[in-house]
């Protein structure tokens, strides 16, 4: 009939949530705040309610002139300006006291925990022209949203889904006549993750005003709890568009929130010491009965020149490992690394992954031994005995070395998802000898 019209219809993919190892949600869709302008209702100051409304919402009158100024704007028209999050409270009161503003509720994507798992579940924004190219021919268009840091960036594959298209044939009254054809909508995948919310949310209440981070992990099966880094930021300042002030005050902000420490390398100090004794006693360079000698709280050799090595707790019994460990003593592990000697040292840290890429779902920067892949003297061995020198180690990787402490020597496998099958996997079997991991 020449009166009938071919349509196109798009179903838009629901993207996939990421939940807790419980079921909480880490990222899916919720609820936001729609602040828009009814133009028919903006009071007789109108351009100083304006620029009132642009100043609240970090964006300028001219921008929202341009939207009232939109061809199918009518009077009684709601013209979207901005989105907000649903719990900013005060923000919308003092928005509602504006004549001709009206908030409504629409979806979108949310993030529950905010900054407390930020740099870890990361955000969505749109795409830009760029990833529109070099994503072609994935199912995205130029509404599309995409992960861009974090797991919403690693899992965007599974995340995304398909969208479904429908193509009919509508009579001139609008009414569907005749299906041509159909493509299903397939959501995006939901995934499991195996941090603990709970745990997650609390680490980063304790640091959330310094800079550190912190890695929680099941010693028996390698099950990540918490990746905490902060300071950090709040990840829906990105998905709902933040002002370029406060851009600039997350970006000029000198202790970096935008960064994930847990996945740097960092001088292990004394946390280090442990791994130097089990590397001693498997390589059988090291007993327990060994004992060092020095007096005072330092030591050299006599032709080091200038340098000391110094330790804080003087104590009475014998320099032997134990009360090395027990009293956190410097100079006996400097004095048990030259002992251990240089070759076993290097390969009992290369077994351990020392220098290699850790398997992760993030990725990780490599832990060393040494800027140079030697270690050049003596003085820099002694010292890197006690995790000082230019030792660097990844906290995630740190939590698999221990966990050969708790495994017979076998180092478990770090991981991040809820797997289906409940084995165990080793990163590093037999890392070191069961005796040595007991000791």
């Amino acid at each position: 009939n020449s009166t009938d019209k071919v349509r196109i219809k798009t179903i838009t993919a629901e993207r996939g949530t990421i939940t807790d190892k419980n079921g909480v949600m880490l990222a899916g869709e919720g609820e936001v705040s729609s602040v828009g302008i009814v133009p028919g209702k903006l009071g007789e100051n109108k351009d100083t309610d304006i620029e009132k409304i642009a100043q609240l919402l970090g964006t300028t009158a001219e921008a929202i002139n341009k939207n009232l100024s939109a061809s199918w704007v009518k009077d009684d028209s709601f013209v979207p300006i901005k989105k907000v999050s649903k719990n900013a409270t005060e923000l919308k009161e003092q928005l509602l006291q504006i004549a001709g503003v009206k908030i409504t509720t629409v979806k979108s994507r949310v993030y529950p925990l905010g900054e407390a798992s930020a740099h870890l579940i990361g955000y969505v924004q749109n795409i830009t022209a760029e990833e529109l190219e070099e994503n072609k021919d994935k199912g995205y268009n130029s509404n599309s949203i995409i992960g861009k840091t974090g797991l919403e960036k690693i899992y965007e594959e599974r995340l995304k889904g398909k969208d479904g298209i429908e193509i009919y044939i509508e009579d001139k009254d609008g009414n569907r006549k005749t299906d041509i054809a159909k493509i299903e909508v397939q959501n995006g995948e939901n995934i499991q993750l195996t941090i603990d919310a709970n745990i997650q949310q609390n680490l980063y209440n304790e640091l959330k005003n310094d800079e550190g981070f912190f890695v929680v992990m099941h010693p028996k099966t390698g099950a990540l709890l918490a990746l905490v880094s902060t300071p950090s930021y709040d990840p829906s300042d990105f998905t709902l568009g933040m002002s370029t002030e406060k851009w600039n005050s997350i970006k000029d902000n000198e202790a970096n929130p935008m960064l994930a420490r847990y996945l740097q390398s960092y001088c292990p100090g004394s946390t280090f010491k442990p791994i130097t004794g089990a590397i001693g006693l498997t390589t059988n360079s090291l007993s327990t009965e060994d004992t060092f000698s020095y007096s005072g709280l330092s030591w050299k050799k006599a032709n080091w020149g200038e340098y000391d090595i110094t330790t804080l707790t003087a104590y009475s019994g014998p320099k032997n490992l134990q009360n090395a460990l027990i009293y956190s003593d410097n100079i006996y592990f400097a004095q048990a690394t030259l002992q251990i000697g240089k070759d076993n040292f290097i390969n009992g840290l290369k077994k351990i992954k020392f220098g290699e890429n850790i398997d992760f779902t993030l990725s990780l920067a490599k832990s060393q031994y040494s800027n140079s892949g030697d270690i050049a003297n003596e003085k820099l061995l002694a010292d890197s005995g006690y995790g000082q020198g230019e030792i660097l180690v990844n906290p995630i990787h740190m939590a698999s070395i221990y966990s050969a402490f708790a495994n017979e020597g076998n180092m478990v496998k770090p991981f991040l998802e809820i797997k289906e099958n409940n084995e165990t996997e080793y990163l590093v079997e037999n890392a070191f000898s069961a005796e040595s991991a007991n000791i």
